[in-house]
């Protein structure tokens, strides 16, 4: 078997990898937090006092048709998101929940808001329905903690 590696006698260490986080030795704490790379650092001098100029290239380009320029631009000019405005019922309680996403869905189904948006909106929801119950349960806690302490074999 040529070239296989099974009952292999070589004794070579193989070496791990270092831990994420750990490549400096003790006392190196290495760069500081926020400070640019050598790269960063002549890149910003080359183009100092040249930004106007390339920005207005830039535009150009993308009114002559540069499909790429156009989505560079249009992709850090315009918001990620968009607001959504949708009407959902009171949650006062973690069942209420299931009334918001249910509205949630209608929503999605019907086409004003995206599944995306949907899915985002439903995490919030279930994430606050978490939180109240979470409350109730602390307060129930409470609650059975202040009878216990108030109650006394006679």
């Amino acid at each position: 078997m040529k070239g296989s590696t099974a009952g292999r006698s070589d004794t070579t260490p193989i070496q791990a990898p270092t831990a994420r986080g750990r490549p400096f030795a003790n006392g190196n704490a290495g760069r500081k937090p926020g400070s640019k790379n050598r790269t960063t650092l002549v890149a910003a001098a080359l183009l100092e006092g040249e930004a106007d100029e390339l920005l207005r290239r830039a535009v150009a380009l993308a009114k002559a048709g540069d499909i790429a320029m156009l989505k560079f631009l249009l992709g850090r000019i315009l918001p990620r998101e968009r607001l959504i405005k949708l009407e959902l019922p009171s949650m006062d309680f973690a069942d209420d929940g299931v009334a918001a996403i249910g509205h949630i869905m209608r929503a999605v189904s019907e086409g004003q808001i995206s599944p995306s948006e949907g899915a985002a909106l439903a995490t919030l929801v279930n994430t606050y329905t978490a939180a109240i119950d979470m409350a109730d349960v602390v307060k129930r806690l409470d609650s059975l903690e202040t009878r216990i302490i108030s109650w006394r074999p006679g």
